[in-house]
């Protein structure tokens, strides 16, 4: 695995030395932990590819062994379909990352904001696309003030932090595939609304989490940008104040569509505060 360290944004790497300081999640004992493995739904295929590199993506001549969806965007996103099986090149993670995720469904806990139902299909490029099955795929972004768990104050809010909320992960079912729900991510300066992946192989579940294992993948996530500038004008997203960067000027997207993990988004209702459905096709290489 490679790292992109140069082309997160400013904020987040001065911030590198408390991400040293605080490197194992504090766990609320209040909140309810589950191992929920798997997941039923068919993403939409598609992939994560990183931005700022030479090599964005690999495609091979192979179909996916999933199946492809022709899923329909609500509001201002367009329809993604698409059979190839695309190699993701690697993203930095960032330095709000934390190790020990929680393995569970339902990453909210308590925080505010509008539901998001993730459906992620893993594909082994190493293994003719097949899907990856018993991998936990990672997820973990910012609240709607745009303050990560474990290092919230690094977007100017204080309040608790218990370390944990908005992060955690599913293992990957016999298909590929695992389901997560969250919020929308909110946003703070010098970078577009995203959320930080890692696919990982080989791990030993415990009772609400994993040891061991190896990543494999380390990418980010992106939304509609018209769907998003909805969404950050309304509340509680609009009592962030700080700045926000339009998705073409994120410096770690490169306007590849999904090949650069841009979601394939369904509606879930009439208005953007009843959440989305958020589907993509990871492929990784496990070789």
């Amino acid at each position: 695995m490679t790292e992109n360290t140069s082309n997160d944004n400013q904020q987040d790497v001065q911030r590198d030395s408390v991400q040293e300081a605080g490197g194992k999640h504090r766990r609320d004992k209040s909140v309810r932990r589950r191992v929920l493995i798997g997941g039923a739904s068919v993403a939409a295929a598609g992939g994560l590819a990183a931005a700022g590199l030479a090599a964005a993506a690999n495609t091979t001549t192979e179909s996916a062994t999933t199946e492809s969806d022709a899923t329909e965007s609500s509001g201002s996103g367009s329809a993604s379909t698409s059979s190839v099986c695309v190699l993701n090149a690697e993203v930095t993670e960032g330095p709000y990352s934390l190790d020990g995720a929680l393995v569970r469904e339902d990453i909210r806990e308590a925080t505010e904001g509008f539901e998001v139902r993730y459906t992620f299909t893993v594909v082994d490029v190493a293994n003719d696309c097949a899907p990856l099955a018993n991998a936990l795929l990672e997820i973990w972004h910012c609240d709607h003030l745009g303050e990560y768990s474990g290092f919230v104050g690094g977007n100017g809010h204080t309040y608790e932090d218990n370390g944990t909320f908005l992060r955690g992960g599913q293992m990957t079912d016999e298909n590929g595939q695992c389901d997560i729900t969250s919020i929308w991510p909110g946003h703070y300066i010098s970078r577009a609304a995203h959320v930080h992946m890692r696919v990982h192989t080989d791990v030993t579940l415990t009772d609400d989490s994993y040891t061991g294992g190896e990543v494999i993948h380390t990418g980010q996530l992106f939304f509609d940008e018209d769907i998003n500038a909805e969404i950050q004008a309304t509340s509680p997203y609009s009592d962030n104040t700080t700045p926000e960067t339009a998705l073409s000027d994120d410096s770690i997207y490169d306007d590849g569509g999904a090949s650069s993990g841009l979601l394939t988004l369904t509606a879930l209702g009439g208005s953007v505060s009843d959440g989305y459905k958020a589907t993509i096709t990871v492929g990784v290489d496990s070789a």
